[in-house]
């Protein structure tokens, strides 16, 4: 199986731009999906289907690797693929288990820091951050611009409101709506008098929620991405018999007398 068969091309433009550690996440998650369809639909008692399950292990191998090796994620990109005649079941299973122990702590580190740099509005909250938002689309309604600048500035807000639909409203889409709105062109913030209050209204909501929710968890606003690491230390066949050579060796002269 090559990359295609894991992945498609949209999914492969979707893939953030700006995170290599949430990009390989998310194509390894992509492609362990894929991989999982094709080998759940084989019938394992064929000959031919033990092949083309070993084909496609081995090929879901290469392409995390070479993945990994895009996005200089430490961990794996320093992995050789084997040959394929040395391959085998164990050498995949072991692959998926330290790809898995790699995950899982990306996804526990990004799931505190996402809380961090969000947060949870209540049923209150919400409906007066959509009720700021109506006045704006009515100012923005009724003033006179382009078709395109009335199109964009009400695009801006439908996204910012979808934003508040999830669970948790993320602050950089905050930031990201304040500053495309602040800085619309044509002065239209500034002819437009209700924009900047009822945007200066948000932010005064949203930072007074996330406040309250630091204080109440004791959390600190930003938190740096943690270290990942491997499932074990690496220790070569190699300097492991020179470490027992050597001990054996030094065992023997301790009990020779002379």
């Amino acid at each position: 199986m090559n990359i295609f068969d894991f992945v498609t091309p949209d999914q492969i433009d979707d893939l953030p731009i700006d995170d290599p550690r949430a990009a390989f996440t998310q194509f390894v998650r992509i492609a362990s999906r894929a991989y999982n369809a094709h080998v759940g639909a084989l019938d394992t008692n064929q000959e031919d289907s033990w092949r083309e399950i070993e084909e496609a292990r081995y090929g879901f191998m290469n392409v995390v690797i070479a993945a990994a090796k895009t996005y200089e994620i430490e961990e794996f990109s320093t992995r050789e693929v084997p040959v394929f005649k040395n391959f085998n079941s164990d050498d995949h299973r072991q692959f998926r288990a330290d790809l898995d122990h790699y995950v899982t702590q990306y996804v526990l580190d990004s799931s505190a820091r996402g809380r961090r740099d969000s947060v949870f509005l209540q049923p209150d909250a919400k409906s007066d951050l959509r009720a700021y938002l109506h006045h704006m689309r009515v100012a923005i309604d009724g003033a006179e611009m382009s078709d395109g600048k009335r199109a964009a500035l009400l695009a801006k807000l439908a996204e910012f409101e979808a934003e508040l639909d999830k669970k948790r409203l993320s602050l950089v889409a905050v930031s990201l709506f304040a500053i495309a709105i602040l800085s619309a062109p044509g002065g239209i913030a500034t002819t437009i008098d209700v924009l900047p209050r009822m945007m200066g209204s948000i932010l005064r909501a949203v930072g007074e929620a996330k406040a309250q929710e630091d204080d109440r968890r004791h959390l600190p606003p930003t938190a740096p991405p943690r270290a990942i690491t491997g499932p074990r230390a690496i220790t070569s066949v190699r300097a492991t018999a020179v470490v027992t050579e050597r001990s054996f060796n030094q065992d023997l002269d301790d009990e020779i007398p002379f």
